[in-house]
């Protein structure tokens, strides 16, 4: 394995432990605001479903451009 290979692999596991973590940090927290009786739920989650879909949304688009860095790398060298 290259160089290049291991460090795209070591990145995306990265990225997809961080994507993890995140997401179920998030989850966690909406399911304990949804039984604490001081937290209104509309405002709450109002307030966290831009930071979260922006979160996806970013982790998802790095992890597929570096899917197509991949793909258009082994094209190169296909062709060479």
């Amino acid at each position: 394995m290259e160089t290049k290979e291991k460090l795209t692999l070591w990145v995306t596991l990265m990225v997809s432990t961080t994507l993890c973590i995140s997401v179920l940090a998030m989850v966690v927290s909406f399911m304990l605001g949804l039984w604490a009786k001081e937290v209104d739920n509309a405002e709450i989650f109002k307030m966290i479903s831009p930071a979260f879909s922006t979160l996806i949304g970013g982790m998802i688009g790095f992890l597929s451009g570096i899917k197509l860095m991949q793909n258009d790398d082994s094209k190169k060298d296909s062709k060479c």
